[in-house]
């Protein structure tokens, strides 16, 4: 099938999950800085063979004070089931085919709502409740590409060997990436996230999956509950920075991760050093030497806020997908297989998929 036809296609299964109806007082609430986008992921494989299936991430399911799902809906022509990764809760939408689909189709729609987060390190509260005993263990124990003993925690306290608090440890080991690592664009994709392989070959250049899980490998090293929370860019940037937003409609390539750590008293603490890289190298007209004053604002700004032009989809490493053995260092791209064989994420002659995004009024 054709890019064209299949970006035209009108898709045969009928939608079999509907968007709620918000109340008055839900939609009052939402007008608080609120921000209501829908994203729409149109998928094909092409030369299918056998068996085909495909995987989509879809919104973080939780309800947080900075991201609110709204539901999502689908249609094709395959068989649909909604899965949620057992360890942390990633959402899946899992589509299987009939044995030799000629045409395997299927377009998700998602709506949500997203405002920016802020956290004032000058109002600590000490009623914030302390995180659970469970999600300490799961945020600072190590993954297959996180190591946090040997070479990780040998450098994560030289980093913070002037530190005290669980702050400023954070960020310490912030401006430790900001100052020693690069963007990468020869990197594929978004990074691998193999932070044990960086600190062993001393080679700092990658993505946001390498470089802000670096950060989560380094803070989880020193006992400070850190995670990935992996997502897509869905808008333009407000605050002046192209290269950190969306310049189309088109978010097909706009995947993103970003990085939280735990500070009692605070609460969860959003940080972003892999963008600050990225102003560095992509902010106009390039190549930003570090005493900039964007790239000043961005380093300053990006400990501690995001701007949320940015859709969350889950925290999940080693995800093992749904009725396959394909395993992922995380989940941020859709996935296919057909006859038996993965599909490249980020291989368009064989796996074509579409992202687009809007915001939208409801």
């Amino acid at each position: 099938m054709k890019r064209r036809t299949f970006l035209q296609a009108t898709l045969m299964t009928p939608v079999i999950a509907g968007l709620p109806v918000l109340s008055n007082a839900a939609v009052a609430a939402l007008s608080d800085g609120w921000r209501t986008f829908e994203l729409v992921t149109k998928l094909e494989i092409a030369n299918p063979e056998r068996v085909s299936r495909a995987w989509v991430p879809l919104p973080y399911a939780l309800k947080t004070d900075w991201h609110m799902p709204l539901g999502n809906t689908w249609s094709g022509n395959g068989r649909v089931q909604v899965v949620a990764e057992p360890k942390y809760g990633a959402e899946i939408l899992y589509v299987e085919w009939q044995e030799n689909e000629k045409a395997p189709l299927l377009e998700v729609v998602s709506r949500f709502a997203t405002r920016d987060r802020t956290v004032d390190f000058s109002r600590s509260n000490a009623s914030i409740p302390r995180l659970p005993q469970t999600e300490i263990k799961l945020y600072t124990e190590p993954t297959e590409l996180i190591p946090t003993a040997g070479l990780v925690r040998e450098t994560a306290l030289d980093i913070t060997r002037f530190a005290a608090t669980d702050i400023e440890k954070a960020r310490a080991i912030y401006e430790w990436i900001v100052d020693n690592t690069f963007r990468d664009p020869k990197v594929r994709g978004c990074g691998r996230g193999d932070i044990k392989t960086m600190l062993e070959t001393r080679y700092f250049g990658g993505k946001c999956a390498d470089l802000n899980t670096l950060f989560v490998g380094l803070t989880r090293s020193v006992g400070i509950p850190a995670r990935d929370i992996y997502g897509i860019r869905i808008a333009p940037s407000q605050q002046g920075y192209k290269s950190l937003g969306l310049g189309s409609p088109d978010a097909s390539k706009g995947q993103h991760c970003r990085a939280e750590f735990f500070a009692q008293g605070v609460g969860w603490v959003p940080v972003d050093p892999a963008d600050v890289r990225k102003v560095v190298l992509e902010e106009p007209p390039g190549n930003l030497p570090i005493y900039d004053p964007k790239v000043v604002s961005a380093r300053r700004k990006l400990f501690g806020s995001w701007e949320m032009n940015w859709l969350a989809y889950n925290t999940a490493h080693d995800v093992v997908l749904p009725h396959t053995q394909t395993k992922l260092a995380y989940f941020m791209y859709p996935n296919g297989e057909t006859g038996g064989k993965a599909l490249d994420p980020l291989d368009a002659d064989n796996f074509k998929y579409l992202i687009t995004t809007r915001e939208i009024e409801i």
